[in-house]
């Protein structure tokens, strides 16, 4: 057993290569091999955003509070809010957010494969950010 007491480990502020605007980072799992489950605490003060991006064995969101944005590439922005589960299959381009007015913090839950828990792409537009309003 390995007991992860709260405020033991720092946040982190992730590469703005990776994310648009002020976001959060807070590990949770990391799981030693042969398991291969990762799971962070993502903050993203409105208009924060990650950049597209896929995952080699899909991504679980667990929208923990406020209100977000989430797209996959060449579908419509959907709106997702505190208790809400989203699931993107293994390759799926996709991203997710904040919305523009409202801070969200989901719990991203992934899978490692040899070592790799993401790819990532190139940056969301203005354009497809602001494409709900």
């Amino acid at each position: 057993m390995d007991i992860k007491r709260c405020g033991s480990r720092p946040s982190a502020t992730p590469s703005p290569d990776y994310f648009t605007g002020a976001v959060r980072q807070d590990p949770l799992i990391e799981a030693p091999a042969p398991a291969m489950v990762r799971a962070v605490s993502v903050t993203f003060e409105p208009g924060a955003r990650t950049a597209w991006h896929t995952h080699p064995l899909g991504q679980t969101l667990v929208v923990t509070s406020g209100c977000g944005w989430v797209q996959v590439w060449g579908g419509e922005v959907q709106e997702i809010h505190n208790g809400d589960v989203v699931w993107f299959a293994p390759g799926e381009k996709h991203w997710h957010g904040a919305t523009a007015t409202t801070a969200m913090t989901h719990i991203a839950i992934q899978e490692a494969q040899d070592g790799r828990a993401v790819d990532w792409l190139e940056h969301v537009s203005a354009a497809q950010y602001k494409a709900p309003a």
